[in-house]
């Protein structure tokens, strides 16, 4: 008998994955579970990363795609892409905790990059990430994402985004080209 696992298979999440996408986010980036992963943020902040309402925000939108990861039945991963004119933005990017780490993170941005260009024509891939986050920096940078030194505050004051634990959050933009 065959107990190989299958590989990771992508599609674009409907209204009816909104729950499942929540728990996801949720536990890669905030409280005890996402520890268990290398990419928690629950160090420097509290509460909530995203809602049922953001998430169907980037699934109805006609300039998103929100790529969803399937593995054995299960929902393992995803990533937003946005058209932003000549570039795209790829955020929400959340791998579950127990599967950072195996490689399915790498997987992810490649597809996530390729459609990006395949659908769009775009040239370059934008993110923004918080600047005290090093190591997941360090990642992306690995990945071809080069820092640009281009800085956004930090939304204090709204609980949409989660509860600050530190008063030096920034985002900065990392830009890839797309070639």
């Amino acid at each position: 008998m065959d107990t190989t696992a299958t590989g990771p298979t992508f599609r674009e999440a409907t209204d009816a994955d909104v729950d499942a996408l929540v728990a996801l986010i949720e536990s890669a980036y905030r409280g005890d579970a996402s520890r268990v992963g290398w990419t928690t943020e629950a160090d420097i902040l509290e509460g909530q990363r995203t809602d049922p309402e953001g998430v169907l925000q980037v699934i109805k939108s006609s300039d998103s795609r929100l790529l969803t990861v399937e593995q054995d039945g299960r929902i393992v991963a995803c990533c937003q892409l946005e058209h932003r004119g000549d570039h795209a933005y790829f955020g929400m990017f959340a791998v579950s905790p127990t599967q950072q780490g195996t490689g399915l993170g790498k997987v992810v941005i490649a597809e996530a990059e390729q459609r990006a260009r395949e659908t769009w024509g775009v040239t370059q891939m934008h993110m923004t990430v918080i600047s005290v986050r090093d190591d997941l920096i360090a990642w992306y940078e690995r990945r071809g994402y080069r820092r640009t030194g281009k800085m956004t505050p930090f939304p204090y004051g709204d609980e949409r985004f989660g509860i600050p634990q530190r008063d030096d959050l920034q985002f900065e933009l990392l830009v890839k080209p797309l070639v």
